[in-house]
């Protein structure tokens, strides 16, 4: 199974600060924790995937080979060496990374391994991820753009404030009598083991509801509409997602919201093209200025017109340059901004009138129109290179 990037594996963006994805791990871990998830390789795959994904952005040299070179800047295998293929056991996750847990193995009480963890917390619920795709023209793209979109999707009940409860009461859950885990224990040869797990009648919570909600049913979420501003910022790609924290669905009782993530899309341009940041225009000129020169006015992406001069003689094929006239990099890394590379290419009428056709004919017999050695070996190379 090919590796999912890592970004993805934890849900941030790549200009994430070292905060957040801390953050995102410690929440990812949570959620696939071996004590929660008893039994499920799916889970504990997850978990390991999630470890290998922080083991590397969290280390600035390997989240710097990674966004250079991918797999490839780590040596192919990911931060762990081989990690997830299973090179590592849990254990050797939870003495790597206990601090993330505020002690080894321990998620606020989901301690699992012999107990590690600190004094018990009542887990936080998250909200599932959304995903949108939006279109964006080459112009939204160059200066960035807030979109707003009408999202169906889970939204806090209003009438228990997302507690779930009708009166605002719980009470201790019977099974595990508040702790949020259970215990069992077993006889071996090598004498008496306990393992504990998440309590299955509270979902590790520690308390239950009696009297629930009569709209949302003890959930503390609805189906719902929110209109959502979300800003994309200039110098996004095909391809890319952006990602936008907390406008996701609601989590039940109260918990983290889930993220939206936005697909970019973009929309064909009929005067330019996309190469990176860079921005391609194809400038048509007339056999006389072409030959005697002159001064024209093209478009460039922010709407305006510029005049660019054209020298005497100059060829079909040369490209002209204009510095800062493309597209920002996202985000502002390397604070650098594209060019507008200018493609030129001169016009051939197809017809001619009887004048002008007698002009072209006398022309023709003028050894400055057919070309000298040199110039017809220039247009070789270039008509060789573009096929290179």
């Amino acid at each position: 199974m090919a590796k999912r990037d890592y970004y993805e594996v934890l849900g941030v963006d790549k200009n994430a600060s070292e905060d957040d994805i801390k953050k995102a791990y410690r929440r990812i871990a949570i959620k696939y924790h071996p004590d929660r998830n008893p039994g499920d390789k799916d889970a504990e795959e997850k978990f390991k995937e999630a470890a290998e994904a922080y083991d590397v952005l969290h280390d600035p040299q390997k989240r710097q080979r990674y966004d250079q070179f991918g797999f490839e800047g780590l040596g192919g295998a990911g931060g762990f060496g081989g990690f997830g293929g299973g090179g590592f056991s849990m254990d050797d996750i939870f003495t790597m990374f206990g601090d993330v847990f505020g002690g080894r193995g321990g998620f606020g009480g989901f301690s699992g391994f012999g107990g590690f963890g600190g004094g018990r917390q009542a887990p936080q619920h998250r909200g599932s991820d959304l995903r949108l795709k939006v279109r964006m023209s080459l112009q939204e793209v160059s200066t960035g753009v807030t979109k707003k979109f009408k999202v169906r999707k889970d939204i806090t009940c209003s009438h228990c404030h997302g507690t779930g409860s009708e009166d605002g009461k719980t009470d201790s859950c019977p099974t595990c009598h508040g702790s949020g885990v259970v215990t069992r224990t077993t006889q071996s040869l090598f004498g008496t083991m306990q393992t504990q797990s998440v309590c299955p009648n509270c979902q590790g919570e520690g308390r239950i509801i009696r009297n629930k909600c009569r709209e949302c049913g003890g959930s503390g979420v609805v189906k719902g509409e929110e209109v959502v501003e979300i800003k994309i910022p200039a110098g996004v790609a095909e391809g890319m997602v952006v990602n936008v924290p907390g406008k996701g669905n609601a989590a039940i009782h109260n918990g983290v919201n889930g993220d939206i993530q936005v697909f970019i899309e973009e929309e064909p341009n009929e005067t330019f093209i996309r190469d990176g940041n860079n921005v391609l225009y194809n400038l048509l000129l007339d056999f006389p200025t072409a030959a005697l020169g002159g001064d024209v006015e093209i478009p460039t992406i922010e709407g305006k017109k510029v005049k660019i001069g054209i020298e005497p003689g100059t060829q079909p094929g040369k490209t002209l340059r204009l510095r800062g006239k493309g597209l920002p990099q996202v985000q502002g890394y390397g604070n650098t901004t594209g060019d507008l590379v200018v493609n030129i290419s001169v016009y051939v009428p197809k017809t001619l009138s009887r004048e002008e056709r007698k002009m072209m004919e006398e022309l023709r017999e003028s050894d400055n129109f057919k070309g000298d050695k040199q110039t017809k070996e220039s247009i070789f190379d270039k008509f060789r290179n573009y096929f290179n």
